[in-house]
C-alpha cells in the first residue's frame, strides 16, 4: 500500500438500518455537514450530508441499527456545530448502497 492508500475506503459491509433525518436550525454555512461526518465515519457508518435548498440539512447514514441511533442521539444532543432546533428522523431498512460518507 502506497502513501494514497491510507485514505481508500473500506469496502462497507451490508447495512442491516438506515438512520434518514431533516436537521432544522441554523445548520448551513457553520460547517455541520462536515460534524456530522466526523461523528458517522467512526461508527462506521456511510451515507452522506446534504445542504437543502430550505436551509435544512438531509443526513442519510447507513450501517448497525445502534450506530444508527447513536448517530441520531449525537445530532439531538445539543453538542453540535451549528445550532439544532429540531430533528425529523426514521430508522428503517437501507436503501441503496454508499461506499464513505459524503458532504454535499
Amino acid at each position: 500500500m502506497g502513501f494514497f492508500g491510507i485514505f481508500d475506503e473500506k469496502e462497507p459491509s451490508r447495512a442491516e438500518a438506515q438512520l434518514h433525518a431533516i436537521v432544522h436550525g441554523r445548520v448551513q454555512g457553520v460547517g455541520f455537514r462536515w460534524w456530522t461526518a466526523g461523528e458517522a465515519k467512526p461508527l462506521g457508518l456511510v451515507g452522506f450530508a446534504k445542504n437543502l435548498d430550505d436551509g435544512t440539512v438531509e443526513v442519510l447514514a447507513q450501517g448497525s441499527r445502534s450506530a444508527c441511533q447513536q448517530l441520531l442521539d449525537t445530532l439531538n444532543s445539543g453538542d453540535t456545530a451549528g445550532h439544532v432546533e429540531h430533528v425529523d428522523a426514521e430508522i428503517g431498512e437501507p436503501e441503496g448502497k454508499y461506499k464513505g460518507f459524503a458532504t454535499y
